[in-house]
C-alpha cells in the first residue's frame, strides 16, 4: 500500500502498478534529461542534432508527464470508484446479512413451532401407547393368571394322577390286589359288551373251581371261560435286565409263569360237556399282550395247543363282540318257533278280519239299497205335497156342493 496525502494506492491493482511504473520510467527518463543536458552543455555546440532531438525529446517528456497527470486523475477516478464500491458493498452485506438473519430468525421460528407440534403430537402418542400398553399388560396379566390357574389346576390333576399312580403301584405290587385289578377291568369289558343275562361273574363249577367269568354261549360251543391272569414280576423284571444273564433269567421266569397260567386254565375251566372245549385267558396289559406275541410266539403257539386263547382288553372286546353275534343269532333261532306259531295265529287273524270285512260290505250294500229306496219314496211324496199346494178351495153355500179347482200356480 502506498500513501499519498488521502490517497492510498493500492500497489496489487493493475493499474496503480502501471501509474507507478509510469511515474518510474518518467522520472528515468527525466534523470536521463537532466545527465543529457549536462553533458550537453558541454558540447551544445558541437551536438546540435542531439540538441535537436532533446528537444524532441523534452516535448516527449512533457508529454508523459501530462499522461501522468491523466494516469493520476485515472488513478483519482478508480480510487473513488473502489471506495463507492465498497461502501455500497458494506451496505449490500448488511442488507443481505440482515435478510439472512431475519430468514434465520424466521426459520428458527418455524422450527420451534414445528418441533414444539411435534413434542406434543409425541406426548399424545406416548400417552396413548402408554394407555394401550397398560390396557395390553392388563391384559396380559388376566391371561397370565388364567393360564396361572389352569396350570394350579393341571398341577393337582398331577398331582392326583401322580397319587393315583402310586396307589397303582401299591396295586400291581400285591398278588391279591393285582388279580382284583384284573378282575374288574374284565367285569368291565364283560359289562359293556355282552347282556347281563349272558354271562356270570365268579361261577362255581362242578369240579368247585370258580371262574372269574362264564360267558353262556349256546352249543356249539357251549359256556366259555374267561380267567384274568397277569404275569407282572416277570415282565418287570424282563423290562428291567440289563445284562445278558439278567435278559436269560428273565425270559426263562417269563416262559415259566404263562405256561403255568395256561396249563392252570386248561385243567381248571375246560370241561367235557359241561364248558366249551376252549377258555380265554384275559391279560390286563396291553404292553404284556404285545410283549408275548413279538418275543415269545412259542408261549401263543402252547396256549393255541392247549386250547387257551391269550386276549387282551382290545382283543377281548372284539372276541365279546363276535359272541354277543352268536348269542343274538341263538337265540333268533330259539324264537324262531314261537314266531312261527305266532304267524300261524295271525294267518287266521287277518283269514277272520276278511270274512268280517265281507259280512260289513254286504251290510253297507244292503244299507245303501234301503237308503236309495227311502230317497226314491221321499221324492213321491214332495211330488205329491207340491200338487196339492196347487190346489185351490173356493167357498160356496152350505147347499151347494164342494168343488174343488185347479189353480195354476201364481207366476213366479
Amino acid at each position: 500500500m502506498i500513501q499519498i496525502g488521502d490517497i492510498t494506492l493500492d500497489t496489487s491493482d493493475p493499474l496503480v502498478l502501471a501509474a507507478i511504473i509510469g511515474a518510474s520510467v518518467a522520472v528515468l527518463m527525466v534523470v536521463l534529461l537532466i545527465l543529457a543536458l549536462r553533458a550537453a552543455a558541454r558540447s551544445a555546440r558541437a551536438a546540435e542534432p542531439l540538441a535537436q532531438q532533446l528537444g524532441y525529446l523534452g516535448q516527449h517528456v512533457q508529454g508523459l508527464a501530462q499522461g501522468q497527470e491523466g494516469l493520476r486523475a485515472s488513478i483519482q477516478m478508480v480510487s473513488d470508484t473502489a471506495t463507492n464500491g465498497q461502501a455500497q458493498l458494506a451496505q449490500t452485506v448488511e442488507q443481505r446479512l440482515a435478510s439472512v438473519q431475519q430468514q434465520m430468525q424466521d426459520r428458527l421460528n418455524d422450527n420451534a413451532m414445528r418441533s414444539q407440534r411435534g413434542l406434543t403430537e409425541m406426548q399424545e402418542r406416548m400417552k396413548e401407547t402408554l394407555h394401550g400398553s397398560s390396557k395390553q399388560t392388563t391384559t396380559s396379566l388376566t391371561q397370565l393368571q388364567e393360564r396361572l390357574a389352569a396350570i394350579d389346576r393341571a398341577q393337582d390333576n398331577i398331582t392326583k394322577l401322580s397319587g393315583d399312580v402310586l396307589s397303582l403301584q401299591d396295586i400291581l405290587s400285591n398278588k391279591q390286589t393285582r388279580g382284583a385289578f384284573g378282575e374288574i377291568q374284565l367285569r368291565d369289558i364283560v359289562g359293556k359288551a355282552l347282556p347281563s343275562d349272558s354271562y356270570a361273574l365268579q361261577h362255581t363249577l362242578s369240579n368247585g373251581k370258580r371262574a372269574d367269568c362264564l360267558i353262556h354261549l349256546p352249543n356249539p360251543p357251549g359256556p366259555i371261560v374267561i380267567d384274568s391272569k397277569f404275569p407282572l414280576e416277570a415282565y418287570e423284571a424282563l423290562r428291567a435286565a440289563d445284562t445278558d444273564h439278567a435278559l436269560k433269567q428273565a425270559v426263562a421266569q417269563m416262559k415259566v409263569a404263562v405256561k403255568k397260567h395256561i396249563t392252570d386254565i386248561s385243567d381248571k375251566y375246560i370241561i367235557d360237556g359241561e364248558t366249551a372245549d376252549g377258555a380265554l385267558m384275559f391279560l390286563p396289559s396291553e404292553a404284556v399282550y404285545a410283549e408275548l406275541h413279538a418275543n415269545f410266539p412259542d408261549l401263543v403257539r402252547a396256549g393255541f395247543d392247549a386250547r387257551v386263547w391269550i386276549v387282551s382288553p382290545t382283543t377281548c372286546m372284539a372276541t365279546l363282540n363276535t359272541m354277543r353275534a352268536i348269542l343274538k343269532d341263538s337265540r333268533m333261532r330259539e324264537q324262531a318257533g314261537a314266531i312261527r306259531k305266532e304267524l300261524s295265529m295271525l294267518v287266521g287273524d287277518v283269514d277272520r278280519l276278511g270274512t268280517r270285512v265281507g259280512n260289513l260290505d254286504r251290510h253297507f250294500s244292503q244299507a245303501s239299497k234301503d237308503i236309495e229306496e227311502i230317497k226314491i219314496s221321499a221324492d213321491k211324496a214332495g211330488k205329491r205335497a207340491n200338487r196339492l199346494d196347487n190346489f185351490d178351495f173356493e167357498e160356496l153355500d152350505d147347499s151347494a156342493p164342494l168343488v174343488l179347482t185347479n189353480r195354476a200356480p201364481a207366476a213366479e
